[in-house]
């Protein structure tokens, strides 16, 4: 008999959700992972610092409030880094706090260390002292998660020249800063610098930032982001970032040369598989260092199961969250319906992005008929009341079965408001719905009805033309 059903490598979303739904069903299961990061990346490095931090920079520089108060509403002037980390330390400490109670409420041994391989039933934990004990499990769930690429050709040293997970360890606020990646965390974290006053270049070889949203969009955040005096260098390659005594040179294959406090580099993730000796398994990874699985999460190893950011695409703690509960049902032998296709996607730039659905230029491509109805948070009498002026909503309908194909927001709440449109969509609502329903006033729920009036009226003047 061996020592676990279930044994799960990580404790990310995707690994101590998997681990709690097997508890849940009754099995004997393990986690392990080092103590320093239980939770994960997503607890210490990524989500959750990084959207506190958010929160920490919006309270503290008055942003939100410069439409109402003036531009030169600040609440505190001088902001240092003890005033940001004070905030995240605190959220960081109480959610490992849940997730222990979590997994020692459902009788799941958490054991201090990191795994690698011995066979495809087998892990060697190497403890923190330097000791190795076998663990052997009928199930195996890799949740080992990621970590950022990191160039060769660029000297990191954490200080003036850092990655995604230690530019919270910066000493102070940078005056100027240059980042180098205009993707997710890359446009996040330019924000959130811009509204702490340094002055931020984003540098990315792509044409455009963010291609998978909606243009319209991007353009408002383009536009938002150059108010607070963000610069783009679309197009552009680094070639070297000098270190000297007052700062950093970033240069670009144009032979544009950047002067910089410092410089984040966010060039994409790496998966987390070098150490786990995935060979003695019978498995392998890509370059990314991603595992490649099937429909339930299963490897090529049928009771090897690996979820979240190291199985790539889309990489979100949301999705996997789901996964792991699906791969722990799927092995459990426990029916589980596939996860939706319609996954809402959420940007924490400042404003806030959301997204369900296709764009207006994938339905185009696809030659699929649709109207656009508008809200603007500027007519809404709670986008008044909040001094957001600049939000909106957009919903994407089909003006022959009127369902909806898909909903953007830009703005206060964006996150938070998606899922209204993602309820109606996935229970293959209609554009009527939305018309007819009665929202709480004044609320930026509103919007929903705002904008499917204004696509209802533009369908109705074509249906009228045909008469």
């Amino acid at each position: 008999m061996r020592d676990f059903d279930f044994l799960v490598i990580g404790s990310g979303p995707g690994g101590q959700k998997a681990a709690i739904a097997a508890a849940k069903l009754g099995r004997r299961v393990a986690v392990v992972d080092r103590p320093d990061m239980v939770g994960g990346v997503s607890i210490h490095t990524g989500t959750i610092p990084s959207k506190t931090l958010r929160e920490a920079v919006l309270y503290l520089t008055g942003l939100t409030q410069r439409d109402l108060y003036g531009q030169s509403y600040r609440l505190k002037e001088d902001i240092t880094v003890a005033d940001l980390t004070a905030r995240t330390q605190h959220v960081v400490g109480r959610e490992v706090d849940v997730i222990r109670s979590q997994l020692s409420r459902n009788h799941v041994s958490l054991f201090a260390g990191t795994g690698r391989f011995v066979d495809d039933h087998t892990v060697a934990l190497r403890e923190v002292t330097g000791n190795e004990k076998l663990l052997t499990a009928d199930n195996i769930v890799i949740a080992t998660g990621t970590r950022p690429a990191r160039p060769a050709t660029v000297e990191f040293d954490e200080l003036t020249v850092l990655d995604s997970d230690n530019v919270l360890n910066l000493e102070r606020v940078p005056r100027s800063m240059v980042i180098v990646g205009a993707g997710v965390i890359g446009m996040e974290y330019a924000s959130m610098f811009a509204a702490l006053g340094s002055k931020i270049t984003v540098v990315e070889q792509r044409p455009g930032m963010l291609d998978f949203c909606d243009v319209e969009v991007i353009e408002s955040l383009k536009y938002h982001l150059r108010d607070l005096a963000v610069t783009f260098r679309f197009g552009e390659t680094v070639a070297a970032v000098e270190r000297h005594a007052r700062g950093t040179l970033t240069v670009l294959e144009s032979g544009k040369k950047i002067p910089a406090d410092a410089v984040m580099y966010s060039a994409g993730r790496q998966g987390l598989t070098d150490d786990l000796d995935l060979d003695r398994a019978g498995l392998s990874a890509d370059r990314r260092g991603r595992i490649k699985v099937d429909e339930h999460y299963r490897t090529e190893v049928p009771h090897i199961y690996a979820v979240g950011d190291v199985i790539g695409f889309p990489a979100l703690a949301a999705t996997s969250m789901e996964q792991g509960r699906t791969a722990a049902y799927h092995a459990c032998g426990e029916p589980v319906a596939r996860m939706h296709d319609l996954q809402p996607i959420g940007i924490y730039t400042i404003p806030e992005i959301s997204f369900i659905g296709k764009t207006e230029d994938q339905l185009t491509e696809e030659r699929v008929p649709f109207e656009v109805g508008v809200s603007r948070y500027r007519e809404l009498a709670r986008g008044q009341i909040i001094g957001d002026s600049h939000g909106m909503l957009k919903l994407l309908v089909s003006p022959d079965d009127r369902k909806l194909l898909g909903v953007h927001c830009f703005g206060t709440g964006a996150t938070e408001l998606i899922h209204i449109g993602q309820s109606v969509m996935g229970c293959g609502g209609t554009v009527d719905y939305l018309v007819d329903a009665v929202f709480n006033y004044p609320t930026l729920a509103e919007s929903y009805k705002v904008a499917a009036l204004d696509a209802t009226n533009k369908i109705r003047q074509i249906d009228r033309l045909r008469d």
